[in-house]
């Protein structure tokens, strides 16, 4: 049953990978006239699959046409697969060694630990790679030494590569596994390890690692996706000809099919063999047992099915109470929350660092319509002698530099501040509020089978490289085709955002769900749920009133993590000229302006990096990676202070108070256990008044107020 079920799940995988395949070609020929429709497209491409001819990798300087197409892809797979092998297993290695070595370490040196992990965690990979870059080429200009060889069609560069890859994951763990042994060291079976006599060492070695090794085989999962992700532009910045290479090489249909199979086979079986391996999966009931699998998706299983879960859906509906829900709670109820947790400096640092950064930028576009200023040819103030041509280094003519059209980077960054950050956000919620929808449906509707499938295929879309996907959907839509009189794109500016922004969205829509819908699940198998139900609460009822609440914190964290996570697909988007809004391209037989945002967005500033940029000595250049840098660390602090402020709301400090010192008390002083004069004290009505007046007021019939307490002990 488990194999018939991991063959499912993989075809499924694939057959998603299919549908994927033809969306490029589909896109770009949208708009021809008399051209075939998505379906017809998919249809005949499936045909081409069976064909022999079908599968070869066409190159335009070969005679022949073109080569088979796992003669080239092959090869190409395995050198990047050698990769990223050698990334993961540096950075899982030395995580552990690090993890371990970590926790016989006193509390003030952890400390400082955790925030630069906290720091790191903000560094793109892009950053990463330029930055060894830089070092390289500073090495070499003052030793002589080339550390990194770049890659060509010749020899094949391995160290670069492996080492910035392998960051990512080496943060990751290293961060995930020093807060979960600081976890179990607190739980009682350590205690009572401790009482036997066994030392640190060992209970770490025997017990702690194999408690914590089933979670971070699951956290392992997140971590290697990400990683793809950066391998996609680890290959391309250092040249590296793997399958990025052959892929944008020949961007066809059956290429990017047979790309992403490559790369989702290998870890699908690999994972979903350790999960069979590790029996994490319940064993069935004897009456589950006994039903076969085709059985329970009859055709009329499925539509009574189908219909008791529209009518549950209808009936949900109807217990709204349209008259409670007001369009203003929602706004006042952030106000409240967002008032609150601007008490935490961390919170408050990083919210007006967006504040700030989208103001000015809007308040900068609306006074001076968007004007970029551009000096291509610098002269003296006599206007005769020429003191520098673009780019043109910081200070002068332009404080922050300027890029190879004498283009000031700062008005760019200042006017790209608001695209990049609000659809950066916009894109993020979406997510998040997309992923609560359907968790609702998700955690109500469907029965514990159903989402044990969904789980199940959803988390195939881990082995698939997000901005490899979003490369292959986008490249049709960002950038403008060449129709012999110059490049003109195939939709309206307004149609590329609004598909840019829908393509990834629903990229991630589905992991959200679930992973929100798991949330609302646990939320619901509290003690206060079934009281709420057996009152009468309907699901609207439970949902709004007891289930927010308690994944509101939640849900801004992960608005915090998509928000991060659609930074680093700009970033890698704008490697390959893909900028958000569209790519600008100029046609000029004399020689053409390089590609340039329309919206100045920053990722579109992304695309003058390099190492050539860097071998030049055009080091200021790296201000568009620090401003990346600046938002996503921005929106950690805002993670961790609602992180933070959740603590405190649940009674756990993250910070304990200080402990003020005391005055030491003279022997010569009254003990603190005998009453003396002073022991009582007017307060209240009374306060101001000498002891005259208070007898007096005692004499007139009013009773003052006193305050017992002794002077000294309280």
């Amino acid at each position: 049953m488990r194999i018939l079920n991991l063959i499912t799940y993989y075809l499924l995988g694939i057959l998603s990978i299919f549908c994927v395949s033809i969306f490029p070609q589909y896109f770009s020929t949208r708009e021809v006239p008399d051209s075939p429709g998505y379906f017809e497209q998919l249809l005949s491409f499936g045909k081409d699959l069976f064909k022999p001819e079908s599968w070869i990798y066409k190159m335009e300087v070969s005679k022949s046409g073109g080569a088979p197409m796992m003669e080239i892809m092959g090869p190409a797979f395995i050198y990047s697969m050698q990769i990223l092998v050698g990334a993961l297993s540096l950075g899982f290695i030395v995580a552990i060694l690090l993890a371990l070595g970590s926790a016989f370490l006193p509390n003030m040196v952890l400390n400082p630990i955790k925030k630069l992990l906290d720091v790191l965690e903000s560094v793109p990979d892009l950053i990463v790679a330029t930055l060894l870059q830089v070092l390289s080429i500073f090495i070499f200009k003052s030793f002589g030494v080339d550390l990194f060889s770049v890659a060509s069609f010749k020899e094949k560069a391995y160290f670069a590569p492996i080492v910035t890859l392998a960051i990512l994951p080496l943060v990751s763990m290293f961060k995930l596994l020093l807060l979960m042994i600081e976890e179990e060291f607190l739980k009682v079976y350590v205690t009572f390890a401790k009482s036997k006599g066994i030392d640190k060492f060992n209970i770490l070695v025997r017990h702690i690692i194999k408690n914590i090794m089933p979670i971070s085989f699951h956290h392992m999962k997140i971590t290697i996706w990400g990683t793809l992700s950066s391998q996609f532009i680890i290959e391309r910045v250092f040249n590296v000809h793997g399958l990025t290479h052959y892929l944008l090489d020949n961007f066809q249909p059956i290429t990017v099919f047979v790309t992403l199979a490559l790369i989702f086979t290998p870890f699908y079986f690999l994972f979903q063999l350790i999960d069979m391996w590790q029996n994490e999966e319940q064993p069935l009931s004897y009456e589950k047992r006994r039903t076969s699998w085709w059985k329970n998706w009859r055709l009329q299983n499925v539509l009574a099915w189908t219909k008791r879960t529209t009518g549950n859906i209808a009936y949900s509906f109807k217990t709204i109470n349209l008259r409670k829900i007001s369009p203003f709670r929602p706004v006042m109820l952030f106000l409240f929350l967002f008032t609150r947790h601007m008490k935490n400096w961390k919170f408050a640092l990083g919210a007006l660092f967006f504040i700030v950064a989208i103001s000015y930028s809007l308040i900068y576009s609306v006074t001076t319509d968007n004007h970029v200023d551009q000096v291509r040819l610098y002269y003296s103030e006599d206007g005769v002698k020429l003191l520098g041509a673009a780019p043109h280094a910081p200070t002068k003519p332009f404080f922050f530099g300027s890029d190879k059209l004498g283009f000031s980077l700062f008005d760019q960054l200042v006017i790209g501040a608001k695209y990049t950050l609000i659809f950066a956000l916009l894109i993020a919620l979406l997510r998040v509020l997309g992923g609560l929808l359907f968790g609702i449906f998700y955690a109500f509707h469907l029965g514990p089978r159903t989402q044990q499938w969904l789980g199940k295929l959803v988390d195939s879309i881990h082995f698939l490289p997000l901005s490899l996907v979003a490369y292959i959907l986008l490249a049709p839509i960002l950038m403008p085709a060449f129709t012999g009189f110059g490049y003109e794109f195939t939709y309206t500016l307004t149609e590329r955002i609004l598909l840019e922004m829908f393509i990834l969205t629903i990229l991630v829509v589905p992991l959200t769900t679930v992973l929100l819908g798991k949330e609302i699940k646990r939320v619901l198998d509290y003690e206060f749920i079934a009281s709420a139900r057996v009152l009468g609460g309907s699901k609207f009822h439970l949902f709004w009133r007891h289930i927010f609440p308690h994944i509101g914190a939640r849900l801004t964290i992960l608005l915090g993590t998509q928000f991060i996570q659609v930074l680093l697909i700009f970033i890698h988007l704008g490697i390959f000229k893909f900028f958000f809004g569209g790519t600008k391209l100029s046609y000029d037989p004399m020689g053409a302006d390089p590609p340039t945002s329309i919206t100045h967005e920053w990722s579109g500033l992304i695309g003058e990096l390099g190492r050539t940029t860097i071998a030049s000595g055009r080091y200021w250049y790296l201000w568009i990676l620090a401003a990346f840098m600046l938002a996503i660390f921005a929106m950690q602090l805002i993670i961790q202070g609602v992180k933070e402020m959740q603590q405190v709301k649940v009674g756990v400090l993250y910070k304990l108070p200080k402990a003020r010192k005391k005055k030491a008390i003279n022997t010569s002083e009254v003990p603190s256990y005998q009453i003396s004069k002073d022991s009582f004290k007017v307060i209240g009505n009374n306060e101001g008044l000498d002891e005259p007046d208070v007898a007096r007021r005692i004499d007139r019939g009013i009773k003052p107020r006193f305050k017992r307490g002794f002077e000294q002990g309280m």
